[in-house]
């Protein structure tokens, strides 16, 4: 049976020799095979150490993702890697029911057409969300360096088989066999699916027939017989179906477990070649890559010339322009560049020395092609702008002497390791900068990376509990018991939360939820893209890693994630997207157009001074709002107490604003405002720390006292800070002899130096990356000097910016307000899709910021109106416009925001005219065609707009903020705030701690739930049009409240006031809460009414009764009433008795005003 190709191995089937391997597994979907498979590598790995297995094969579905893993996990563990991948094979006469086939790789050649084969299914033989490879594709690319296994039941040779087919199934495994001559093999499998003993038997025959042979696999889907139901539960979640579903499809058995070797023998009994071929197959794929050695793909230059060459004189070149521009006084210049030429010549004597001149070429290449094709790009991040060399090429754009940035915390010659340049790009623009890439070098050598996202805590409770066919919100509870914690697992959920425990231990259904979910947490669920990494490959990407894309073509990236990628040697770029350089980008762009219309000369950010005393100002008053890294409350309280007055001030804000340096905070604020002395660990420190004050903040501070005071080089001392960054005991006790000598050979006693040591152990676990702090302070600053001088064309950027985002429209919109900036409302004649600043203090309102409009909508409201001119009216609007493009939903939004004021105040009328104007414009478009028969239609008398009354202002305001998200013409409590100021005496900005509760009113504009060990609290953020302020609300007074804590409803609150130490601000604690009509029962002395002697009696009953006491709440004590009655004989004032005080409700009021007018109508308080 076995073929002649092997060698002759004898022995008992039913023992297993240990020294003597009885069988491999050459057939694992793992958990990266994503729709079924719950294998975890290092679980695989570990049950063959355990059996002593010395070889193992991992064979996902349609993919290599987990390859790498395997491959460093099984070496790492003396176990032999076989890769391969089970594949789809087209079924070209019903491609609804493709075949399997198994590639093993033998060596380096047939890895690579393994990832060629798999990276052209995705790319160009999809169907159905499987990609398929075709068969004429290996007769194209040949077999070399594969083994092929025909796939049992699932393969071509199988349904033939099965279908007794034999004459056809000879035909293919013949056929099979030359295409793979000596290394294919008939697949034999006992996994308890049903007709496999038929099929078996046909296959032995057949295999003996032609004289191929027959090898054993095992379809390993999951590692213990326990995980059935959990491997179920994932197919489940993968294809959409129901545990339960009895009509679902079961692929899977509960044998699909990982069997030992003894349980094989025992299986193949019968059948012991079978068992030897898989010992075979793996003596023969012997596959080694060559893992962490880089492959960069070829810069062309220009003439030929050799890259180190060409670095060294782009590099020189640069650098004199930088200088021409740093220094523009010619003297000044010759005096300083000898430093940066030296600075120059060591870099690049690095760069050239560790082999890295393409890679500095290629960034440089792709970045400069960004600025001059109209992509804003970041003046640096992370510790590439430590290097003179990046920013001579125009990679960077901080000086960084000027800063004392290092070279070797970028590129350290003691330690050979990539760099790594992470580039900031335009949002809207970096995608170009990608495709330019393509372009260079070739689409097949550009790629994006993958990523996988896993199972976590909450989701796979919602997956589990969805396959389980639980009720939604059963479910829903249970995963709000998982504390909201970042990384969070079950088991810990379980230990913290003892009410999750509970109602596991009480509840079978949660039982059984939790268990499944606790076998599936942490797998690979889905496949995504890599937020920033570009690969560039020196030839095709699937050289080195296959390709992943979705059906369609899009989101194309390597099979391999961030890690796996550069182990095989795969170079990363990463283009990062950053939105604050499209915001800077445009407000450049709005305040040189302002500054044109002046005479001015344009601006440019690489000639703004950096030491602007407004911009200071505005940066020491907090007014920070939009501004790049300094928005948060806890910066703007930061820069309140630092008040920056210099550049170097805001690099150290951004590197201490973070967890741990936070606490050096007020050190630092004291320390600069005299308030506390400034004193150094050491006299030769003090160079490194003045510009900090004597605290150590920065990485590359540890690395210069490393190297004054311990005598390192900036290589070592680059060691040196990584290494207390790890805190391994035996590395840091060697570099602590090794500071402590170098500084007692330079004169500081050994004491003296070993307490140093440890302040610099202290701070290099938090330090910060001075380079990327000064990258983004500079981004900061720019932000900060536009808003200075710039104000309305800075937030019109800004608002432009996140057009999408209501909350965030109206923080900037609120922030325009304080600002002195008016945003005036959209007009359908004059606003553009985004915001327009009109003048240095106005901003018109984008139309793309209207809910429901949508840019293609917009778009044609705009061509319309540059065609035609200005829009005369609503019927004029609608008949210019192609109403499928501009749909009912657009205009109502575009009427609800006041769009069409100008052309007629009446929203109201407009809104109930909608319908008339887009009849209209059909029934004008319809007749079009019937006018040169029968002369122009007429149909003036059909535009007319329904007669109905203009909106009241509450009713306006709420229409508004349907269709902005806010309110913008007006504010709902001024409605109330001329009766409020009778006995609400603070606004919300005033408010003061104090022991007293205090009153206070706000309409709400947003409520956060959050559970606490007491039950719900509510953190609601009241307004009162001037200022916000959020409240908390405890769980009791939240249940008996509930009805009134919403958005926009007006509430009075009596609470304590108290300092918040986390915000800077004040808290404000509920004690009780009024809407507005119980606020004027409670603190209202009585309603008077005045009326004469027309007035009715009967009338006033009707008025008062549905809002007497009798008809209140028990516990509403109601407002007394007093009637003034006059005729033109006597007057009499009286007293209503108890049983007629009063709820004073909007509704009552209004219907009393309606009725005597109102200043017949007061309500009086005390």
């Amino acid at each position: 049976m076995r073929h002649g190709y092997f060698n002759q191995v004898k022995f008992n089937a039913m023992s297993v020799n240990l020294s003597q391997p009885s069988f491999v597994h050459l057939r694992c979907h793992s958990e990266y095979s994503i729709v079924d498979g719950t294998v975890r590598i290092d679980d695989y790995v570990a049950h063959a150490t355990k059996d002593q297995m010395p070889a193992l094969a991992l064979t996902d579905l349609s993919n290599l993702f987990g390859a790498i893993k395997f491959y460093k996990e099984a070496r790492g563990n003396g176990v032999k890697p076989i890769l391969g991948c089970d594949l789809w094979l087209e079924n070209s006469t019903n491609r609804d029911q493709p075949y399997r086939v198994m590639l093993l790789c033998q060596t380096l050649v047939g890895y690579t057409k393994l990832c060629a084969l798999i990276s052209r299914a995705y790319l160009e033989n999809q169907y159905r969300g499987k990609p398929e490879i075709k068969r004429e594709w290996l007769i194209e690319a040949g077999s070399e360096g594969l083994i092929m296994l025909s796939s049992g039941m699932m393969g071509d040779i199988g349904q033939a088989l099965l279908q007794g087919n034999t004459a056809t199934a000879k035909q293919l495994a013949q056929a099979w066999a030359d295409l793979f001559p000596n290394r294919f093999y008939i697949e034999l499998q006992r996994a308890g699916h049903a007709q496999q003993e038929a099929y078996i038997s046909r296959a032995v025959a057949l295999a003996s027939q032609l004289a191929l042979p027959v090898v054993a696999t095992h379809p390993v889907q999951f590692i213990e017989t326990e995980d059935f139901k959990a491997h179920e539960a994932r197919v489940c979640i993968a294809e959409g179906y129901v545990l339960a579903d009895t009509r679902r499809p079961k692929a899977f058995t509960e044998d699909q477990y990982f069997k030992t070797q003894a349980e094989m023998n025992a299986l193949f009994v019968d059948i012991p070649e079978a068992l030897a071929n898989s010992v075979e197959i793996a003596k023969r794929c012997n596959l080694t890559l060559s893992l962490g050695k880089n492959f960069l793909p070829q810069f062309p230059t220009p003439n030929g010339e050799g890259l180190d060459e060409y670095l060294v004189t782009q590099a020189q070149e640069g650098l004199l322009k930088r200088l021409e521009v740093l220094y523009p006084d010619a003297e000044k210049r010759a005096a300083k560049a000898p430093e940066y030429e030296a600075r120059l010549a060591f870099e690049t004597s690095i760069i050239i020395q560790m082999g890295f001149p393409g890679y500095f070429l290629i960034v440089a290449d792709f970045i400069n092609w960004a600025k001059h094709n109209g992509v804003p790009v970041g003046p640096g991040r992370g510790s590439g702008a430590g290097s003179v060399v990046a920013y001579s090429l125009g990679i960077t754009d901080l000086d960084p002497l000027q800063y004392a940035l290092l070279f070797e915390r970028f590129l350290n010659p003691e330690r050979v390791s990539m760099p790594d340049f992470d580039i900031d790009f335009c949002q809207e623009g970096r995608d170009r900068v990608i495709d330019y890439v393509k372009q260079k070098y070739g689409l097949e050598a550009v790629s994006q990376i993958a990523t996988f996202g896993t199972m976590a805590a909450k989701a796979v409770i919602r997956d589990v509990g969805r396959v389980l066919d639980l009720p939604f919100n059963f479910v829903d509870g249970i995963a709000k018991l998982i504390p909201l914690e970042l990384g969070i697992t079950l088991k810990d959920a379980l230990e913290k939360e003892p009410q999750l425990a509970e109602r596991r231990e009480q509840e079978e259904e949660v039982k059984e939820l939790l268990e499944l979910a606790l076998r599936l947490e942490g797998l690979t669920r889905n496949v995504g893209m890599h937020a920033g990494g570009v690969l560039i490959s020196p030839s095709k990407i699937s050289d080195f890693s296959p390709i992943y894309c979705q059906a369609n073509g899009d989101s194309l990236v390597s099979q391999y994630d961030k890690d796996d990628v550069e182990a095989v040697g795969l170079v990363k770029f990463d283009f990062l997207g950053l939105r604050t350089l499209t915001i800077l980008e445009m407000a450049l762009v709005n305040a040189n157009a302002q500054r044109a219309e002046q005479n001015l000369p344009a601006l440019s950010f690489e000639t703004l001074p950096i030491d602007d005393k407004p911009t200071y100002q505005l940066l020491k008053s907090a007014n920070t709002t939009a501004v790049f890294q300094l928005e948060s409350r806890g910066m703007k309280d930061m820069l309140k107490q630092a008040k920056p007055d210099c550049f170097e001030d805001i690099i150290a804000l951004v590197a201490l604003y973070r967890p741990g340096p936070m606490d050096l905070i007020p050190d630092f604020c004291r320390r600069k405002h005299g308030l506390q002395r400034v004193e150094y660990p050491h006299p030769a420190v003090e160079p490194i720390l003045k510009e900090t004050y004597g605290i150590m903040v920065y990485q590359e501070q540890v690395m210069q006292i490393a190297q004054v005071v311990g005598g390192y080089s900036l290589g070592g001392a680059d060691l040196l800070r990584r290494a207390m960054g790890k805190k391994k005991k035996e590395e840091m006790d060697a570099q602590r002899a090794v500071f402590v000598d170098g500084a007692k050979q330079k004169g500081t006693p050994e004491r003296q130096a070993a307490d140093l040591f440890d302040l610099m152990e202290k701070f290099a676990s938090y330090g910060f990356n001075k380079s990327h702090a000064a990258a983004y302070a500079l981004v900061a600053y720019h932000t900060a000097y536009l808003k200075t001088h710039y104000p309305a064309a800075f937030l019109a950027a800004t608002l432009s910016a996140d057009m999408n985002n209501t909350d965030s429209v109206h923080i900037f919109y609120d922030d325009c307000v304080g600002n002195g900036v008016e945003v005036l409302p959209p007009d359908i004649n004059q606003s553009e899709f985004k915001f327009k600043p009109i003048s240095d203090k106005q901003v018109l309102y984008g139309l793309g910021a209207l809910k429901g409009s949508g840019e293609a909508a917009i778009e044609v409201i705009l061509a319309a109106r540059q065609q035609d001119g200005p829009f005369k009216d609503l019927f004029d609007f609608c008949a210019r416009l192609d109403l499928r493009k501009v749909n009912r939903r657009v205009i109502e939004s575009l009427i609800r925001a006041g769009a069409f004021d100008k052309l007629e105040p009446n929203r109201n009328a407009l809104l109930a005219g909608v319908n008339l104007a887009i009849s209209a414009a059909e029934q004008s478009g319809a007749a079009s065609g019937q006018n040169s028969l029968f002369g122009a239609v007429s149909d003036s008398a059909a535009h007319i707009l329904p007669k109905v009354p203009a909106w009241a202002e509450p009713e306006k305001l709420q229409q508004e903020k349907v269709a902005l998200g806010f309110y913008l013409s007006g504010h709902p409590y001024q409605a109330y705030q001329k009766e409020l100021t009778t006995f609400v005496h603070t606004d919300l900005g005033n408010l003061k701690p104090q022991d007293q509760p205090q009153l206070m009113a706000g309409v709400v504009m947003g409520v956060r739930i959050r559970m606490t060990q007491r039950g719900k609290m509510a953190i609601v953020t009241l307004d009162d049009a001037k200022s916000r302020v959020e409240v908390v609300v405890g769980s009791e007074m939240l249940a008996q409240n509930a009805h009134l804590i919403k958005e926009d409803q007006l509430l009075v609150i009596e609470g304590r006031v108290s300092h918040d130490d986390f915000s800077g601000g004040v808290r404000v604690n509920v004690r009780k809460i009024y809407d507005i009509a119980s606020a004027r029962s409670a603190y209202a002395n009585m309603l008077k009414i005045s009326c004469n002697g027309q007035a009715d009696a009967v009338k006033l009953r009707e008025l008062l009764a549905p809002y007497c006491r009798a008809n209140a709440e028990q516990n509403n004590r109601g407002c007394a009433v007093k009637v003034e009655y006059h005729n033109s004989q006597a007057r009499v004032e009286m007293m209503l008795g108890e049983q007629w005080r009063v709820e004073l409700h909007d509704d009552l009021l209004i219907g009393l005003k309606a009725w005597l007018s109102e200043e017949n109508v007061k309500i009086l308080y005390n």
